[in-house]
């Protein structure tokens, strides 16, 4: 079991983050934040797809004015993020968020930070700081010699230090850069030096495929540590996606248990069905079940008895065929055809009985 480092607890609307509740996973829309409708129809997908929290864009007024519409229509906690205007932050606390997103030290003035920070505590708002590697400050970067995890730390901090100055600690910090290591590396350093919970991600990661890599590599080696609170994967992709992607990487490391783990083989010249096609139509029809359960769908007879047996649910497939198995014991021979429909079938009649 992964020992995970404790870190302060901060509560984004009724989400805990951080002194050791589950890790969460979250995105953030795409859409143009002033169409409201838009942005709520994309969060009604996020919450399908069992996003914990999402985070929106306010690039200006109209974009706050739009936020209370949108606060009011999702049921996960909505994060307004913010750079360098202190009167959208002020606006969007008033609009019911639950965290801002913002760099305290590029929202003006200490006296402009200080009404934000004022009416954050009042509101009981956390603030995400966030520092990524494209947008540190030009002496941090001149003292480090580039956006080095030391950088990306120091630059934090010091924001961190700003809010603390004013007697505000409910704070969640990310540092991230594109570059997989840095990230890593910076994550460890912030680990150690701090208490507050930390946002994990690889930013700018990259398309589909990419950034899915990326991100699988970065996040998995910060949470093998122990460290992280919540995470986020940053794809140029439908955000649906990177929530997908976010919790295929908490079941994988066992950090949650909450979907079904679908165990298929890579194929070889044994295959005798079309197991590529099989597979994907499992995953896809079970996409949406809330359950700690395991399906292997196997292509041949050197491991498909075993791996088949061992799940909670199997198919073994031969030629044109495939055997079933539940909770390790054979059940019936049925047809290529009749594969998917009778293991689908039996992981559904069980968990509607115990459900």
């Amino acid at each position: 079991m992964m020992t995970r480092s404790l870190t302060r607890r901060v509560m984004v609307g009724s989400l805990a983050i951080g002194g050791g509740a589950a890790v969460s996973v979250q995105s953030m829309t795409n859409t143009d934040t002033r169409d409201a409708q838009a942005t709520i129809e994309q969060i009604r997908r996020l919450e399908d797809a069992r996003c914990d929290l999402v985070r929106v864009a306010v690039r200006d007024q109209e974009a706050a004015d739009a936020l209370q519409r949108i606060v009011e229509a999702a049921s996960i906690p909505v994060v307004a993020d913010i750079h360098f205007d202190y009167r959208l932050a002020l606006s969007a606390i008033r609009a019911g968020v639950d965290k801002l997103r913002i760099n305290p030290g590029n929202i003006g003035s200490r006296q402009k930070t200080l009404e934000v920070v004022a009416a954050a505590r009042d509101a009981g708002t956390p603030i995400r700081i966030g520092v990524n590697g494209g947008s540190l400050p030009k002496d941090v970067l001149e003292k480090y010699g580039g956006p080095t995890a030391e950088a990306l730390v120091e630059s934090a901090l010091s924001h961190v230090g700003i809010l603390e100055s004013m007697d505000f600690l409910d704070i969640v910090i990310s540092i991230k850069s594109s570059d997989v290591m840095t990230s890593v590396d910076a994550y460890s350093l912030m680990a150690a030096r701090t208490s507050y919970p930390l946002h994990v991600g690889i930013t700018e990661a990259g398309g589909k495929w990419r950034g899915t890599v990326k991100s699988c590599i970065g996040i998995g080696a910060v949470l093998s540590r122990g460290i992280g609170d919540t995470i986020r994967v940053s794809l140029t992709d439908d955000p649906v996606e990177e929530v997908r992607v976010g919790r295929m990487i908490l079941n994988a490391m066992g950090l949650r248990s909450d979907m079904v783990n679908v165990i298929s083989c890579p194929t070889c010249g044994r295959t005798r069905v079309d197991l590529g096609r099989i597979a994907a139509e499992v995953e896809s029809r079970l996409a949406g079940i809330i359950a700690p359960i395991s399906v292997a769908v196997m292509g041949c007879e050197v491991n498909g008895p075993g791996e088949a047996r061992e799940a909670d649910y199997g198919v073994a497939c031969g030629k044109g065929c495939g055997l079933l198995f539940r909770k390790g014991q054979p059940l019936r021979t049925v047809s290529e055809e009749r594969i998917v429909d009778e293991l689908v079938e039996e992981v559904l009649r069980d968990v509607i009985e115990e459900g």
